[in-house]
């Protein structure tokens, strides 16, 4: 699994990081985590708003920062909506 942060780098975008570190060490799971700070990029994957949480090249979730838990949730069932 690929877990790709998008954002410009900002705090929102760091704690993000941080939450989803804490969510993969918490549940041992074995991923890639990317930043993507590439406004271009960030527009192509289809990110309205930052910072934002993909899956695969999938976003799914934007615009907030979703806590350690719930990002738990998303990678457990990434199928769900957030």
């Amino acid at each position: 699994m690929k877990i790709q942060i998008l954002g410009s780098g900002c705090g929102k975008c760091r704690r993000l990081f941080a939450n989803v570190e804490s969510a993969v060490k918490r549940n041992g799971i074995d991923c890639e985590i990317v930043k993507i700070e590439e406004i271009e990029k960030i527009a192509e994957m289809g990110a309205m708003m930052t910072p934002a949480l993909a899956l695969d090249g999938k976003v799914v979730c934007s615009g907030r920062v979703p806590g350690v838990e719930e990002i738990e949730k998303i990678l457990m069932h990434p199928s769900l909506p957030a």
